[in-house]
């Protein structure tokens, strides 16, 4: 009995370890919450007030392969990646483009879609440097650089990392990706163009 005080002040510098996976979590609650702002189409979007876009349909994807139903989580682009970063959602997938900042912050599946940077329109101009948007600092760039667009998640999840890894690797094996971009991009934005 006398080490039980101090196994009791240790229990606090474990409680890290015993954190629970990302996707442990998933599993039991039979869901994947997916953050977006569904306000860019094609990306993602409302039509008569029902979600769509191909955002939207890849997060369904991923979660049928995750064996787990969508749950998406319509947000403000303030909130999202906070959102992930707290646990509040499981991923942000907002065509959201991976950058050394956000790896710092983030761990991120593998590029899903590569874009150019004016693909997506803004209608209220606003600065959402979390987001795809960017301007341009160069007078006349000859060809913007494509971006990679990818999905974060909560570091420190490498079960969840690895399914999500699988689950993406088998949608553009069998070419679901590929089909999924050509509907909603009319080209192939899942594999990066050569220079």
């Amino acid at each position: 009995m006398r080490f039980l005080p101090g196994l009791i002040c240790l229990l606090p510098l474990l409680s890290p370890l015993a954190h629970a996976e990302l996707i442990d979590d998933i599993n039991d609650r039979g869901e994947l919450r997916i953050a977006l702002e569904a306000n860019t189409p094609p990306f993602n979007f409302k039509d008569d007030g029902k979600l769509t876009g191909f955002e939207v349909e890849l997060g369904q994807l991923l979660a049928q392969e995750l064996d787990v139903r969508a749950d998406f989580v319509v947000a403000d682009a303030s909130e999202l990646l906070p959102g992930v970063e707290s646990g509040k959602y499981d991923v942000a997938i907002n065509h959201i483009a991976l950058t050394s900042d956000l790896k710092d912050r983030f761990d991120f599946s593998e590029p899903y879609s590569y874009a150019k940077a004016d693909l997506i329109a803004q209608k209220e101009p606003q600065p959402r440097s979390i987001l795809l948007v960017q301007t341009l600092a160069q007078e006349k760039p000859k060809a913007p650089a494509p971006v990679s667009l990818a999905i974060p998640f909560q570091k420190g999840n490498p079960a969840f990392h690895a399914s999500l890894e699988n689950a993406l690797g088998r949608i553009k094996a069998d070419g679901r990706l590929e089909a999924l971009s050509q509907k909603w991009f009319g080209a192939d934005t899942s594999v990066a163009p050569k220079p």
